[in-house]
């Protein structure tokens, strides 16, 4: 059980990535709703991303997500970034919007497909290069929608054939993070559906490759903390995408639909070492803002996961033990309990005014007049969102 001290010194080291993709429109299938300042470059996006950062002091780094944040120079974004406090992070591929992978990416029947797509995993380890990103984040779409459609074998043949391509190609100090997703859009068959798949390519493929557990992509009553507590234990859990979801991968803010499941995951991250200091597990949000505003809704999930992260530290891990040990259910169940059940607010204000920045980020933030700035000055031209 960590002190409340203890607790702030874990607090001031663990940051949260936050997503490009973020910060321009996104929205359903149905409707995208356009709001005022939205980012209509990179460079604005990050600008956004560095607000976050200001008023948190908790969100150092922004995930590039490619062809949506191509740039003619990375290193001078990568330098605007720093002139702003943060850095570049993960790049993030896109092998499911163009016209050629309505089959199919890396798993697609015709080779020239594939190798398209393997050719845009190059690109996105070439701009790892250029920025100094240690991770790219693999997620395909790819999948079928009916039986008989395709050969599911020969598809993860192809998938592992182009997943070797593109580990090979990466540098010594870089890491590949494949995601699941166990459906959409793909209906019938999903190529990467679960952890286990995601688990067993990367085992094939060496210690450069680990896990992404996205926190929206899993069926319905899944125990996400027991997938993060396996692959913790086998040293494969790279990366965290953080959103919540209702339904199915619903990308709200992470924390929204059940905090008492992000308790649990973080609780097991904390048990086996995902907060240690030189921790291999990076923690992104990824979620896409529909109705509600961008920055604020990051700075909202930026703080949701700080109170989780402090409810986890004051476990207390020798009680639960002993309870473990003793087969008392209630009482483990109990020393859970009163960690989730501790308020934890005033132990975040103070870490906040220690770290310089305000108690309340959002109201904060709200105040410093930016939002209606941008909306004042991002006037013309195409604003951010999928596909752009």
């Amino acid at each position: 059980m960590a002190t409340p001290k203890e607790a702030k010194e874990v607090l001031k080291r663990f940051w949260i990535e936050t997503p490009s993709w973020a910060y321009g429109n996104s929205g359903t299938r149905f409707k995208v709703f356009a709001q005022p300042g939205v980012p209509r470059d990179p460079y604005e996006k990050i600008a956004d991303a560095a607000q976050v950062h200001k008023f948190t002091g908790a969100a150092p780094s922004v995930a590039l997500h490619i062809p949506w944040d191509k740039v003619d120079d990375y290193k001078h974004l990568a330098d605007y970034a720093a002139e702003l406090g943060v850095r570049l992070g993960t790049i993030n591929s896109n092998t499911f919007q163009d016209d050629d992978y309505k089959l199919g990416s890396v798993c697609h029947p015709d080779a020239k497909i594939r190798q398209k797509a393997v050719d845009h995993l190059y690109e996105c380890i070439d701009i790892m290069d250029k920025t100094g990103a240690k991770d790219i984040k693999l997620w395909f779409a790819d999948g079928t929608n009916y039986p008989g459609q395709d050969n599911l074998a020969d598809r993860q043949d192809r998938l592992a054939d182009s997943l070797r391509k593109c580990y090979d190609r990466l540098g010594p100090d870089q890491r590949m993070l494949l995601e699941y997703k166990f459906f959409e859009p793909a209906f019938y068959s999903t190529d990467v559906p679960d952890w286990g798949t995601s688990y067993v390519h990367c085992l094939e493929l060496g210690e450069k490759a680990s896990v992404c557990v996205d926190t929206g992509h899993h069926a319905p009553g899944t125990n996400i903390e027991y997938i993060v507590a396996f692959l913790l234990r086998k040293k494969r859990l790279g990366a965290f995408d953080f959103n919540s979801r209702f339904y199915a991968d619903d990308d709200l803010i992470v924390g929204a639909a059940d905090p008492f499941q992000l308790f649990r995951i973080m609780h097991e991250v904390n048990q086996n070492g995902g907060f240690d200091v030189g921790t291999p597990v990076s923690y992104v949000l990824d979620q896409c803002h529909n109705i509600e505003p961008k920055i604020p809704a990051q700075i909202r999930s930026i703080t949701n996961v700080q109170e989780a992260v402090a409810k986890a530290l004051l476990v207390d891990h020798a009680a639960l033990k002993k309870a473990q040990q003793a087969g008392d259910v209630l009482g483990g169940n109990d020393i859970l309990m009163n960690a989730y059940n501790t308020d934890v607010r005033v132990l975040l204000d103070e870490l906040r005014s220690e770290i310089g920045v305000e108690a309340d980020p959002k109201s904060a933030y709200a105040r410093s007049g930016y939002a209606e700035k941008i909306a004042a000055e991002r006037v013309g031209g195409a604003q951010a969102g999928w596909g752009a």
